[in-house]
């Protein structure tokens, strides 16, 4: 009980230094602040003012492994976005985590990251673990076998505009072309997740 009150008020404290504006106390804690709401308590104006995505991401991993005799077998692409797709499709409450996480992950590595996938900061490398250690805990659920490295392919899809978007006439129904493909570099992966 004790432990659970303690742990609430250093949240609502970590929270209220980094939503507050800039003052001595939380410029002399920013880094455990930053520690503490990052990824998992970001705070951000999107529920109330919601950007409609306009490209559907489809994002898949696969898997290298050393074996005995020295080879490196690789994996096929395993998609996580269907998992994710999957785990929310045919439930009534789906998880605002299970809907958002890799999803929310992918869209933080991009923007703190260049074309190039090269961490520029140091909530870029901890971006870049996240979503790593994402990817590795659901290959990892879904598939048998040991990896040492993990790789990610992010596919982006155009969405296609309503029917009603042409006035009112059906609109021609057929895939989507990718607009974009991404393959980022090996990461390694070690048996503790990191």
């Amino acid at each position: 009980m004790v432990l659970c009150l303690a742990v609430s008020l250093i949240h609502v404290l970590m929270v209220f230094l980094h939503v507050a504006p800039p003052n001595p106390v939380s410029q002399q804690f920013s880094r455990q602040v930053t520690a503490w709401v990052y990824p998992l308590f970001e705070q951000n104006w999107r529920l109330f003012a919601p950007e409609p995505e306009s490209i559907n991401r489809q994002i898949s991993a696969r898997t290298a492994h050393l074996t005995a005799d020295g080879t490196v077998r690789v994996s096929t692409w395993f998609d996580l976005s269907a998992v994710d797709d999957s785990a929310v499709e045919h439930n009534v409450f789906p998880s605002h985590t299970t809907q958002n996480m890799l999803r929310r992950a992918w869209t933080s590595y991009t923007e703190l990251h260049g074309s190039d996938d090269e961490p520029r900061s140091e909530r870029a490398v901890m971006i870049q673990k996240y979503l790593r250690n994402i990817a590795a805990d659901r290959v990892a659920a879904h598939r048998r076998g040991a990896f040492e490295s993990i790789q990610l392919r992010v596919t982006s899809l155009p969405i296609a505009p309503p029917a009603t978007a042409n006035g009112g006439r059906p609109a021609a129904r057929t895939a989507p072309a990718p607009s974009d493909i991404r393959v980022l570099p090996w990461w390694k992966v070690t048996p503790d997740g990191n």
